[in-house]
This record gives structure tokens, C-alpha cells and sequence, in this order.
């Protein structure tokens, strides 16, 4: 389809269901696709699997789904400060694959590069590489999922033999990411730290769902400025620019004087 606009958040998520696996875009609260995940909590779609950094904080971003016990796993790099995620997951109700932040990173572009795995010095010596890191924990506390050994080869790289562990690429059945601007081909441009994971979980997802602040016709955006190319995107639905953005954590200098 090269004309991809939805007229909703609601209508582009309606068909995800239930046990869905998603690839969602955002560092912290930038970049988070707020209104597809809004319209994907009030539809009630439940046991998703999702992709993403972080799982928000507790009222807003991935935080709304997981406090509506919607999510059954993340794969993550980072529980920061969600106090929602951290309990679920001590207290067995959440499995989670804690991924190192650069790995998940290129766990998302190979999948959506269509490449299965790749070897990686990361984790090397490590939990990550030889297994036993909890996944899930029983109400007890003893771990009842632990994550496996991986493969590990060595490599004669620069001129010195080190050892690397093999990754499994990523890939979800829908993606949801939130970008400045696009056209109604999907070619998204995204805004300084908003370009994060955005592009990497829109490569991974079999389909793209995008939301956008500002929808323009196609031939508008300049070539060279496009981030991510419409072939990787599905779905659009223009948002406007007067959405609420929130900060995750707000850190100012102190005045001088005293103030």
C-alpha cells in the first residue's frame, strides 16, 4: 500500500492481539509512542511480549500497559525508575530478558537487516554468555526461568585472538514508534534524542506502526534528511505537535546568590 495513513491511533493498533510480540521505540520517556500505546491499553489487548530499552515509568509510556498487567515479557536493557517493573519481575509475575544496551540495539537492526545472529564480544565472561541470569522467579524467590548458555567462538580480531558470544537477532510481530515527522509513503524523520530506538524497533517489526506529529505529502521531506526509509513502515497516524511529552527525570543547576 503507498498510501499508509490511518485515520486513528485506535484503528492503526485494532488488529494486534492478544500475545502479540512488539518492538517499541523510546530511551527514557523520548520518543515514546504514547498515543498507540494509549489506544493499545483502552482496546485491552493482553499477554504482549515487548522490545524496548526500558518500560517507562509508572504512568506513563510501556509503565500504563504494565501496571494494567497487560505485558507478560520485556526484553530489556535498563528497569531504571519504574518501582512497578521492578516488583513484577522480584515477584514473579514478569519474565525478563535483561539484554546489555548495545546488543539489543543490534538485535533489532540485524532482524530487520535480515541477519539471524551475530557474534559480539559483550558479555564475554559473563551471566549473558554462560547463563543463570534470573528470567522469572517464583513467588519465593528461587528462580524458575534462567536464561541458557550461549555459543561462544573465538576470532583472531585486530591481530589478537579474543573470544565473542553469538546473539540471536530480533524480530516482533508489530513495531509502535513515534516520530517528528513523515509522509504518507511511511519515510520518517525522527527529532534529535527521539532518534533512539525508534528506527531500530521499526526494522524489526513485520509491520511498523508510526505515529507522527506532523504528516506531510510525499516528495516534501528531503531525501537526505529522511532517518528511515517508508519501506520498513506500514502504518501512519498523524498525532499533531501539541501531544504531551513528559521527562522522565528533571535535573536543573542551582542559582547563584542562594536562589
Amino acid at each position: 500500500m503507498i498510501d499508509k495513513q490511518f485515520a486513528s491511533a485506535a484503528e492503526a493498533v485494532a488488529d494486534i492481539p492478544d500475545g502479540a510480540s512488539l518492538a517499541v521505540g523510546g530511551f527514557g520517556l523520548s520518543g515514546n509512542p504514547m498515543l498507540l500505546i494509549e489506544a493499545l491499553l483502552a482496546q485491552g489487548t493482553k499477554d504482549l511480549s515487548v522490545v524496548s530499552n526500558n518500560c517507562g515509568v509508572d504512568d506513563w509510556g510501556l509503565g500504563v500497559l504494565l501496571g494494567a498487567r497487560r505485558i507478560r515479557k520485556m526484553t530489556s536493557s535498563y528497569v531504571g525508575e519504574n518501582k512497578e517493573f521492578e516488583r513484577q519481575f522480584l515477584e514473579g509475575d514478569l519474565e525478563l530478558e535483561l539484554t546489555p544496551q548495545g546488543t539489543l540495539a543490534e538485535k533489532l537492526r540485524a532482524g530487520g537487516s535480515g541477519i539471524a545472529a551475530f557474534f559480539t564480544q559483550t558479555g564475554v565472561g559473563t551471566q549473558v554468555a554462560e547463563g543463570g541470569l534470573p528470567r522469572r522467579y517464583n513467588a519465593d524467590g528461587t528462580i524458575a526461568v534462567a536464561s541458557p548458555v550461549k555459543e561462544t567462538r573465538s576470532f583472531d580480531f585486530h591481530g589478537a585472538e579474543r573470544e565473542f558470544v553469538l546473539e540471536e537477532s530480533i524480530t516482533t510481530d508489530f513495531a509502535l514508534v513515534h516520530a517528528l515527522k513523515g509522509d504518507r509513503h511511511g519515510n520518517l524523520v525522527f527529532n534529535k534524542a527521539a532518534r533512539n530506538f525508534n528506527p531500530l524497533a521499526a526494522m524489526a517489526g513485520r509491520i511498523c506502526i508510526a505515529q507522527v506529529e506532523q504528516l506531510v505529502e510525499p516528495g516534501e521531506l528531503d531525501p537526505d534528511g529522511i532517518h528511515l526509509p517508508g519501506v520498513f513502515v506500514h502504518r501512519i497516524v498523524e498525532v499533531g505537535t501539541d501531544i504531551e511529552k513528559r521527562i522522565e527525570r528533571r535535573t536543573v543547576a542551582a542559582g547563584q546568590g542562594g536562589d
